[in-house]
């Protein structure tokens, strides 16, 4: 085993720098094989050799991986041996690698996430590198959706805004002057010169640009999730990661708005601040 200092992943370090590998095989020049051909893998960083199955287990809870190259037939403890020692939590995405194809069905049921027979060449072992980058950047979507929810139900009532700043804008709609409490907004979007403000089934066109409105707004409950969209963050229900890192924001009364990725940033520190 080759030990060394490492950084463990955490929802704000990045899948698409590296990925931090152990292999594990009992034959020696197996792993020359693997260490050669993920030498020009540039996003694979092998962090662990390990030679038999107890080995691997302690790499595993040493050091955290991102992905586990496992052979089936090693010492101490089998492939298969190995995953029911790590708990599902510590449990990094594992790839088999074997030289007998009666394992694979097996492998799957084990929620493996490839099986490369041996030998296998270059071009194979990168398909199965790109499903498991794949992989792991939904995962971190996946932990930083659940991270935002968390904080999103522990956002408690807060007091009013301070004096200075507005707490209602008059409006008028339809030869009426309307007072509206902006705690009443749903969500905001850009429509020319105006915005429209959403509140329950009404919907307001009110003359000001989208960034001006902003400022107008607490900054603890409103957050931009689009260049032209601001939700109340009190009336998100819940967040749906789709393609690229981007969300669909969906709201109490069921309205869906689209999160940008460029903005998840922002959302999560408000709901942080929020909480």
């Amino acid at each position: 085993m080759i030990p060394e200092s490492v950084t463990l992943p955490t929802p704000d370090r990045p899948f698409d720098t590296v990925i931090r590998t152990v292999i594990a095989d009992d034959e020696r020049l197996a792993r020359q094989k693997l260490l050669i051909l993920l030498a020009a893998e540039p996003q694979v960083k092998v962090v662990a050799e390990c030679q038999d199955g107890r080995q691997t287990v302690a790499a595993i809870r040493n050091f955290r991986p991102d992905m586990l190259l496992l052979d089936i037939q090693m010492p101490d403890l089998d492939g298969f041996q190995v995953l029911s020692e790590v708990p599902p939590e510590e449990m990094p995405l594992v790839i088999f690698t074997s030289a007998y194809d009666q394992y694979a069905i097996r492998a799957f049921e084990s929620n493996a996430l490839d099986y490369l027979l041996k030998p296998f060449d270059q071009e194979r072992l990168h398909h199965a590198l790109e499903r498991a980058r794949a992989e792991l950047l939904k995962s971190r979507d996946r932990e930083i959706t659940h991270r935002i929810l968390n904080l999103l139900s522990q956002v408690r009532s807060v007091a009013l805004p301070a004096p200075e700043r507005d707490s209602r804008l008059v409006i008028k709609a339809n030869g009426r002057v309307v007072f509206l409490d902006l705690d009443t907004i749903e969500w905001i979007e850009a429509a020319a010169n105006y915005v429209r403000l959403n509140v329950g089934k009404e919907a307001y066109l009110f003359r000001e640009t989208i960034s001006r409105i902003s400022e107008r707004l607490d900054a603890n409950h409103f957050v931009r999730i689009h260049r032209s969209t601001i939700v109340n963050v009190r009336k998100i229900k819940e967040l749906i990661p789709v393609n690229s890192g981007e969300y669909v924001v969906v709201l109490r009364s069921g309205r869906e708005l689209s999160c940008s990725r460029g903005y998840r940033a922002a959302l999560q520190e408000i709901v942080e601040k929020s909480s």
